[in-house]
C-alpha cells in the first residue's frame, strides 16, 4: 500500500461540508480484498480493538486496505475525543487507486491520525509495531494543544449557533468573527473594542484600586512597595493580616493571603517579587467571588474555593491529592474545566502552617488547605452563585468594569456573601481582570453552568446580525471572469466597497492588491479578512475546490455559467463532463437557505443542479 498526495480540505468540498484530510492510496491486487489476506483482520483488531466495523461504500464483500485506512484514521480521532463522524473511500478510474477522505476537527490531529492509520496497517501486515494506547494518548494531547481552550471555544460555539462565521487567525486564541467590514475579533475573552489603555489599567492593581476608590467602589487599603522593610511598614499601617501579590499579575501567581507575621511576609514578598513590583494590602476576610461583567450586565458569578483535600484518617496528603487529581475534569493548564492540584513549594508552605507535611495523615474529616488563593488555574473549585447576587453588588461590579474601561471584565470580590451590599459586611473588590477565564462559569464544580459565550457574542453582534456580507460565487467553463466583473460593477453602483477575486488577481474597492490566478480559496479568505469589503464576488475555479475546498462556508448567490463539453478533463480524476458538473455543483450546494442559485437553463447539466440548491433558483438562458 502506498499513500501519496495527502492534503487538507479546509472548507466545503467535493465530498462534504466537513473539513477533511484527503489522500490518494494505491493498493496492490492482493490488498484490494483484505478478507483474502490470511489473519490480517484478526491481527488488526488485536492491535487496535476499537477500530470498529470494516465496510466499503458499495456494500460489497471486497474491502481494500484503503477502506481499512479510512476506518482506522476516523476511529483513532474519535477515541482521542475529536468530534468526527464522516469518512469515505472512493475508487478512481485507475485500478487499485483510491481517494480516502476523513473528517478532522483539528488539522494537525487529522494528519497525524492518517500517519498512525498507515502504521497500524503495516503492523497488521507484520511490518513494525503499533501501540494503540500510546497513539491515542498522543493524539488526545495533540488535540488539547491545538483546539481552542474552553473560554474561547465557548464564544466560538455561541457564534456558530447564531450562524456567524469565524476563522482562527493564530494557533492561539485570536479569532475573527464575521466577514469584511462586519468583522470583529477577540483574543480569548477580550474584544477588539477594548483599548490597550484599559487593559494596562487592569494590569496595574494599584492604579485600578485608586480609580475604583474614586468611583466609590469599596477596595482594601494598600500600596506598591520596593523593599522588605517598606512592605512591613505598609503592613503595620493598614493592619494585619495582609495580602502580598504582584502589582501586575494574573491567575493567582505569586499571591499570598492572610499574612499575620513578619516571617510570613518576608517569604510572601520574595514569592511575589519573582513576578515584578510587589503590592501589600489589607486582607479582607470572607469568601473569594468572581463576578463576570459583559458590557453593562452582570452575566455570571461564582464563589471560588482554594485547592483542598478532606482527610480520611488513613491516607497521606500526597495520596489524597493524587485521588482528587484523578477527576477527569482536572487537567494541565486551561484545556479542562478544572486544573490539577500541585504539591509545590507554595502548597508545602501552606501545609506547614497547618502543622502538616505532604506525608502527614490528616484526621478523618479534617479540611486541608493547599493554597491561600482560590484561582482555578492553581487547582481551586467554583460554585455558581449568579442567582444570589444582590443588585447593589451587581451595580458596583458593573461600575468597576466601566471605570477601568473593560467591555468584558472579571471582578474579584472578597466578602462573606453576595446576598448583601458590600458596605454592610466590610467586603470589597480586590482586582479587575481583562480577558477573564470563563471555565468556572461554563462548568462550575457545583451549581448551574452559564452560557457566558452567548452574552459575549450578543455584545459583538446585535440580534439578527450574522456578521456576513453579500457573497457571490461564480463558476462554469466559460465566462466566469466576465460575469464576476459585471456583478462587482453592480455592487459598486449601489455604493458598496467590493472585494473580487478572479484569474487576473484580487481587487478591493477598485484597487488591485494581488496579481495572477487568484480564483482559489486562499484569495477568497483574504478578501473576507479585509475590513474595507462590503460585498464579495469570487470566481471559483475547479482547481481550488479540488485542492482545498471553498474559501467560505456559505454564499448568498451561486452562479454557474455553463459546463458545455467541459475543460481540463482527465486531471485529478475528473474524467467526464458529469464528474466536472459534480465538482462545480459544490458552490450551488453551499448557497444559504435565504440565497439563490443562478443556473443556465440552456445547459441541461447546469439546470440539473437545481435540486441541490438549499435556496431558491433563478434560471437564465444565453
Amino acid at each position: 500500500m502506498d499513500v501519496s498526495r495527502t492534503r487538507a480540505l479546509r472548507g466545503p468540498n467535493l465530498w462534504s461540508r466537513h473539513m477533511a484530510i484527503e489522500a490518494i492510496v494505491t493498493c496492490t491486487e492482493a490488498e484490494r480484498a483484505v478478507g483474502q489476506i490470511a489473519g490480517f483482520e484478526a491481527r488488526l483488531r488485536a492491535l487496535f480493538p476499537g477500530i470498529g466495523a470494516l465496510h466499503s461504500e458499495s456494500g460489497g464483500p471486497d474491502i481494500s486496505l484503503a477502506h481499512v485506512m479510512q476506518t482506522a484514521a476516523l476511529a483513532l480521532q474519535a477515541q482521542a475525543g475529536c468530534p468526527v463522524t464522516f469518512a469515505r473511500t472512493t475508487a478512481t478510474t485507475d485500478a487499485g487507486v483510491y481517494q480516502v477522505v476523513v473528517e478532522y476537527s483539528e488539522e494537525a490531529v487529522g494528519r497525524k491520525a492518517f500517519e498512525y492509520a498507515e502504521q497500524l496497517i503495516n503492523a497488521a501486515q507484520g511490518t513494525g509495531s503499533f501501540d494503540a494506547e500510546a497513539v491515542i494518548a498522543e493524539l488526545r494531547e495533540l488535540d488539547e494543544d491545538e483546539r481552542l481552550g474552553p473560554s474561547t471555544g465557548s464564544i466560538v460555539a455561541a457564534a456558530v449557533a447564531r450562524n456567524i462565521p469565524y476563522r482562527r487567525l493564530t494557533r492561539g486564541s485570536l479569532v475573527q468573527f464575521g466577514w469584511g467590514s462586519k468583522q470583529r475579533r477577540i483574543q480569548a475573552a477580550e474584544v477588539d473594542s477594548t483599548s490597550a489603555v484599559a487593559e494596562s489599567i487592569g494590569q496595574d492593581k494599584d492604579l485600578t484600586k485608586r480609580l475604583l476608590h474614586a468611583a466609590g467602589v469599596p477596595v482594601p487599603l494598600g500600596k506598591p512597595v520596593q523593599t522588605l522593610e517598606e512592605a512591613w511598614e505598609v503592613a503595620q499601617k493598614v493592619g494585619l493580616p495582609v495580602v502580598v501579590k504582584p502589582q501586575d499579575g494574573n491567575q493567582g501567581k505569586g499571591v499570598t493571603v492572610n499574612i499575620t507575621d513578619r516571617a510570613q511576609l518576608d517569604e510572601a514578598f520574595r514569592t511575589a517579587a519573582e513576578y515584578g513590583t510587589v503590592m501589600v494590602e489589607r486582607f479582607l476576610p470572607g469568601h473569594d467571588f468572581r463576578l463576570l461583567v459583559v458590557g453593562d450586565q452582570l452575566v455570571a458569578a461564582a464563589r471560588r474555593e482554594p485547592p483542598q483535600v478532606l482527610g480520611d484518617g488513613q491516607r497521606t496528603v500526597r495520596e489524597l491529592v493524587d485521588i482528587v487529581n484523578q477527576d477527569p475534569r482536572r487537567g494541565e493548564g486551561h484545556a479542562t474545566s478544572l486544573t490539577k492540584i500541585r504539591l509545590d513549594d507554595i502548597a508545602v508552605a501552606r501545609l506547614t502552617l497547618q502543622g502538616l507535611t505532604p506525608d502527614s495523615v490528616p484526621d478523618k474529616g479534617q479540611r486541608v488547605i493547599l493554597r491561600n488563593n482560590a484561582n482555578l488555574s492553581t487547582g481551586g473549585t467554583a460554585t455558581d452563585v449568579t442567582d444570589d447576587v444582590h443588585p447593589e453588588v451587581a451595580a458596583r461590579a458593573i461600575a468597576a468594569a466601566q471605570m477601568v474601561g473593560l467591555h468584558i471584565c472579571g471582578v474579584d470580590m472578597v466578602a462573606e456573601t453576595v446576598l448583601r451590599p458590600l458596605e454592610e459586611q466590610g467586603g470589597g473588590f480586590v482586582e479587575v481582570n481583562a480577558a477573564p477565564g470563563l471555565r468556572m462559569h461554563l462548568a462550575p464544580s457545583y451549581g448551574k453552568p452559564r452560557n457566558v459565550g452567548q452574552a459575549m457574542v450578543d455584545k459583538l453582534y446585535a440580534h439578527g446580525d450574522d456578521g456576513r456580507i453579500p457573497t457571490v460565487a461564480v463558476t462554469g467553463t466559460n465566462g466566469k471572469t466576465t460575469t464576476a466583473r459585471l456583478i462587482a460593477h453592480l455592487f459598486n453602483a449601489q455604493g458598496l466597497r467590493v472585494g473580487m477575486t478572479n484569474t487576473d488577481g484580487v481587487y478591493v474597492n477598485g484597487r488591485q492588491i494581488d496579481s495572477g490566478d487568484c480564483s482559489g480559496p486562499k484569495s477568497a479568505r483574504n478578501v473576507l479578512l479585509h475590513p474595507e469589503v462590503d460585498a464579495a464576488v469570487f470566481e471559483t475555479a475547479r482547481g481550488g475546490i479540488l485542492r482545498e475546498g471553498l474559501g467560505f462556508d456559505r454564499c448568498q448567490v451561486a452562479v454557474v455559467t455553463n459546463i458545455g463539453a467541459g475543460d481540463h478533463l482527465g486531471l485529478n480524476y475528473i474524467t467526464t463532463v458529469e464528474d466536472l458538473a459534480v465538482l462545480k455543483r459544490v458552490i450551488v450546494q453551499n448557497v444559504a437557505t435565504t440565497g439563490y442559485g443562478v443556473l443556465n437553463a440552456a445547459d441541461p447539466i447546469v439546470a440539473a443542479m437545481a435540486p441541490s440548491c438549499p435556496g431558491k433558483i433563478i434560471f437564465f438562458a444565453a
